[in-house]
């Protein structure tokens, strides 16, 4: 057989075919006198056999452990493998649908909707009126849900919850105010320096020592560069009271 007519036996590509060689995990045949490649059945079954293992889920690199030991030990190993990812992926999925069904049957989608349901409840209580910043803010703080893991999601809402307490709402709104009031203000405003101090003093414990985590540099540099100059110099000042507190 040429490689056209083994590669339409077995249901592959040409390019497909020539890709397993150039990986090793089809044995070259072969050659004619004129350089043409002559495949055999057995070559028809190998090819057969890779393209099986592929359609499980397999990896090339792990079709090539299976094909390199003849007994079958390794194809069981790497098929239980194979099951557990896939049963994870299962749950994974599973907990998605659970809670795009919860997302459903709720009277109103809107864009915090789709934040974990730890950060979703925070959120109903921490309103941002119509703070330009606030806006900003929570849409940080939605991003910063949306790469954690559930454990994460459920830590960095504890983190929020107690801005959320009446006393801290009003200390919360005023602080935005005043930060919308720097957007076209120069870092070296005199209100930045009170401003600062005002803000580490309203963070509660927990958020404090996350925003002075060195791990939170790409955050807090990503939140600065969406602010006006004055307003990244606040936090600036802000992480450097912070770490002189801690």
């Amino acid at each position: 057989m040429r490689i056209g007519e083994l590669a339409a036996l077995v249901g592959v590509s040409t390019r497909t075919v020539r890709h397993y060689h150039h990986l090793g995990l089809l044995p070259e045949p072969a050659r004619r006198v004129n350089g043409y490649r002559e495949y055999r059945l057995r070559d028809a079954v190998a090819l057969a056999r890779v393209r099986r293992l592929a359609e499980l889920g397999l990896s090339l690199d792990e079709i090539r452990d299976v094909l390199a030991d003849d007994q079958g030990r390794e194809l069981r190993e790497v098929l239980e493998d194979l099951d557990a990812d896939l049963a994870r992926q299962q749950a994974a999925i599973a907990a998605r649908r659970a809670r795009l069904a919860g997302l459903l049957a709720g009277p109103d989608l809107h864009p915090d909707s789709t934040v974990s349901p730890d950060l979703a409840a925070v959120l109903r209580d921490l309103p941002t009126g119509d703070s330009p910043f606030g806006a900003l803010d929570r849409e940080l703080l939605t991003l910063v849900d949306t790469g954690a893991d559930d454990a994460a999601q459920a830590g960095f809402a504890e983190l929020l919850r107690p801005l959320t307490e009446p006393a801290a709402l009003a200390r919360g709104q005023a602080l935005y105010a005043r930060l919308d009031d720097l957007a076209d203000a120069d870092p070296g405003d005199p209100r930045v320096a009170g401003l600062a101090e005002d803000l580490a003093a309203h963070l509660p414990a927990g958020m404090a020592a996350a925003m002075t985590d060195a791990g939170n540099e790409q955050w807090i540099g990503t939140m600065a560069g969406e602010m006006s100059a004055a307003q990244a110099e606040v936090f600036r000042r802000l992480v450097d009271v912070l770490r002189g507190r801690a």
